[in-house]
């Protein structure tokens, strides 16, 4: 034998072997195993005692402000401003738009890995936006140039509000619930559609088929409706949840496919599929009750699907369960083994509880003071079962002070307290935000504590296996409780935005700094003078 003929025999396996992990997603020098390691890279920068975040800028709108993956819009999507620049980095600012042009909704579109694509243009980020008029727009993420539009239909339906149905896959189109004007319920006219959904695959975009809900079929107490990996879920004001095949829906009662600029007879009219005036034709009709996947009575229609194996987590549909979450099997209906979770919190703000993001079949649930992340693990001796164990805890950092309810005055006067604090109360530490950042696989936590008047608040960020504290930011602003707040962690960004009575709404910005020391801004709450700027109209403060 030849030694190349020799070698060639030899390498064969192992280029088997190669192709077989890479198709797995093993392959060493894949794009993926590259941004993997940076990532692991970057947590471990961020965690390091000597990096900070520094409040670098912040901006002010009366509007409300949005966050997309290191994008923050203002001005109703006018105004498109870079957060990772250390300086505000206006990518785009639009001309004021008329109240008929307000865009109702928005989802960041980015391109899928391993696909090619018609267009230059879909390689790149792009924003899909709903407006007023039922004009469904693909805007450019870093310019806002129109790439596409399609006109979804008449005013016989308002769309109102973009969702996936598979995460940058496939997106749902939904109307406002359709109501009939006063002076037509006084004559008796009956409404029988409540709702209409468009379903579109994005980049590229095409149409898969819009449908009505209506109460002829689905009953007349339906209050929502929405469409989410693969299922149809119709919800009832009678707290009822009930699941249907939407794949399924679709396959029977589709009447005809149509694609996006193809022109289309349809009901004796003439158009083009997307153009305007005519819009989208409503061609899955629904004329017979489908089949029944699942349903549920929750209160206040609050049912959530996970875990492994499947379970669904729902409370009784009773008032006075409120605040009591029960975890079912999905497979008989069987209440898990410590399947019962109730904090038995006495607050203002209720406790809430999902599956964890990170798909790894866990529940966290959030209390004012503590954060409980569940897991499921089997019944021993009965396979057929799960228990539901505590993974780990996160407790707030409060003082172990005993609220004595009877207290004896320097005169010797016996004094009764007739309340006790509340579990949120304000003067105590108090979680607020849960959060998972996937890319960094960290689990970040917001929790304030009021000092005088003022309220003070700090991101954690830890351990998404054990929970351990691995970093602490604190937010240098007031952060008062009574108004909303919502905070980003993305990477190397934090982003505060916070909204203020009467629609005034504010945005700070914080960046990583690698540093050797700490600045006494990041390590103290002082306030430090701030420089105000103009740029294109808008004021920043650094």
């Amino acid at each position: 034998m030849c030694p190349a003929a020799g070698r060639a025999a030899l390498g064969a396996p192992n280029v088997c072997r190669l192709l077989a992990r890479r198709a797995r997603g093993f392959y060493a020098k894949d794009a993926g195993v590259a941004h993997r390691k940076n990532m692991v890279l970057l947590r471990t920068i961020i965690c390091q005692e000597s990096t900070t975040f520094k409040n670098v800028w912040g901006t002010h709108s009366a509007s409300p402000i949005a966050y997309e993956r290191g994008r923050i819009y203002l001005d109703n999507y006018q105004c498109c401003i870079s957060s990772v620049a250390q300086e505000p980095r206006i990518l785009y600012q639009k001309p004021k738009c008329s109240k008929s042009e307000k865009i109702e909704d928005a989802l960041l579109l980015e391109c899928p890995l391993g696909e090619m694509l018609p267009n230059p243009s879909d390689f790149k980020s792009s924003l899909m936006v709903l407006t007023v008029q039922n004009w469904l727009l693909r805007l450019s993420a870093d310019s806002g140039e129109i790439l596409e539009k399609v006109y979804l239909a008449g005013s016989c339906c308002k769309f109102r509000y973009l969702s996936w149905d598979t995460p940058q896959e496939v997106m749902v189109v939904k109307s406002a619930q359709n109501k009939l004007p006063a002076a037509a319920r006084q004559v008796s006219i009956q409404q029988s559609v409540l709702f209409h959904l468009a379903v579109f695959q994005v980049l590229p975009l095409s149409f898969i088929g819009m449908l009505e809900i209506n109460k002829k079929i689905f009953g007349n107490n339906v209050t929502d409706v929405d469409i989410s990996n693969g299922i149809l879920i119709v919800m009832y004001s009678v707290g009822l949840v009930r699941l249907y095949n939407f794949q399924a829906i679709s396959k029977q009662f589709m009447e005809q496919p149509f694609d996006l600029g193809c022109e289309f007879n349809w009901n004796g009219e003439v158009g083009v599929v997307g153009k305007y005036p005519f819009g989208l034709p409503c061609n899955i009709k629904i004329t017979d009750t489908p089949p029944l996947l699942f349903e549920a009575s929750s209160l206040e229609n609050a049912f959530q699907i996970g875990g492994y194996p499947w379970h669904y987590i729902i409370t009784p549909n009773k008032k006075k369960h409120k605040g009591v979450f029960h975890i079912c099997s999905l497979k008989d209906n069987a209440l898990a083994k410590n399947g019962i979770q109730d904090m038995k919190c006495c607050s203002l703000e209720p406790d809430w509880i999902y599956f964890h993001p990170d798909m790894s079949g866990r529940i966290i649930h959030v209390g004012p003071n503590l954060i409980k992340v569940l897991k499921f693990k089997e019944v021993e001796n009965n396979t057929d079962q799960m228990e539901i164990a505590e993974d780990f805890i996160i407790a707030a950092s409060r003082e172990n002070c005993v609220n004595s309810s009877i207290t004896v005055t320097a005169s010797g006067r016996v004094v009764k307290k007739r309340l006790n604090l509340l579990d949120d109360d304000p003067e105590q530490e108090t979680f607020k935000i849960v959060d998972y950042e996937d890319e960094l696989d960290l689990l970040s936590t917001v929790a304030v504590t009021e000092i005088g008047a003022d309220g003070r608040a700090h991101l954690d960020l830890r351990c998404n296996e054990h929970g351990i504290l691995l970093k602490r930011i604190p937010l240098l602003e007031s952060w008062d409780v009574t108004y909303s707040h919502e905070v980003y962690f993305d990477r190397d960004i934090v982003l505060h935005v916070e909204q203020k009575p009467n629609r005034r709404f504010s945005c700070y910005v914080y960046q990583m700094v690698c540093e050797t020391a700490k600045e006494d801004e990041c390590s103290s709450h002082e306030k430090t003078e701030r420089v105000s700027c103009k740029k294109s109209g808008r004021i920043f403060e650094y």
